[in-house]
């Protein structure tokens, strides 16, 4: 049988290689390629024509969310699988109305994770746990009201690591480059690298600066 052609689009590499490492004993599932963001994985897709995309929800320059819409769109036979640390509401319908075949916990088991890729690629939906209540109470029957659509995700800060995100939150609690360090465990050096791409990407050249943009964000 002609295994199942698979794309890993997630900006962490730790987290694809994670996957491919769960995968290599599989003989069902290939991974064929990868991609660090969104756009990446559109051009990945339109040049490997996978049979499955395992996407995360918070990527830089494009969210997993819009990958996957605009996916239904130019090529509905390739499914989707979407990946993320989050179970709210908001993220799991707005993926549901995007044309997700799945959503799925990072934090869930290999035998889990295996589950819902055989379940996905034999035609089906796979939704885990506490997300499955989710879709019951927004779509079954039509009995409750629609959920709102979730507000985009800000380029600016889908734009941003997670590591950047802490310095974020730190530097917003007033910390300077040795305090943040040492409550993150990394060199004044690599707080300071840090700190610099975070205001790059944001734009901003001071704190006053980074401050009200964090406003603008709706972050403070």
């Amino acid at each position: 049988m002609t295994p199942t052609q698979i794309i890993l689009a997630d900006d962490h590499e730790l987290v694809r290689d994670g996957i491919k490492s769960l995968l290599e004993n599989e003989t069902r599932f290939e991974v064929i390629d990868e991609a660090s963001d969104g756009v990446e994985a559109l051009q990945v897709i339109a040049k490997k024509q996978p049979d499955l995309l395992i996407v995360d929800i918070r990527m830089p320059n494009m969210n997993g969310i819009e990958v996957v819409r605009q996916l239904t769109e130019k090529y509905p036979d390739v499914k989707k699988l979407v990946l993320s640390m989050h179970d709210s509401e908001e993220y799991v319908v707005e993926s549901i109305q995007a044309g997700a075949d799945g959503y799925l916990l990072k934090g869930s088991s290999k035998s889990e994770f295996l589950k819902a890729l055989n379940t996905i690629a034999d035609g089906g939906k796979y939704f885990t746990g506490d997300v499955s209540a989710i879709i019951i109470n927004n779509f079954v029957g039509g009995k409750a009201k629609p959920t709102p659509k979730a507000e985009p995700i800000p380029e600016e800060l889908a734009a941003l690591t997670n590591r950047e995100k802490q310095i974020l939150e730190l530097i917003l609690q007033g910390k300077g480059n040795n305090e943040i360090s040492e409550e993150l465990e990394i060199s004044k050096r690599t707080a300071e690298v840090h700190r610099f791409n975070l205001m790059k990407k944001l734009n901003v050249k001071n704190l006053i600066e980074l401050t009200n943009k964090s406003r603008e964000l709706h972050l403070i």
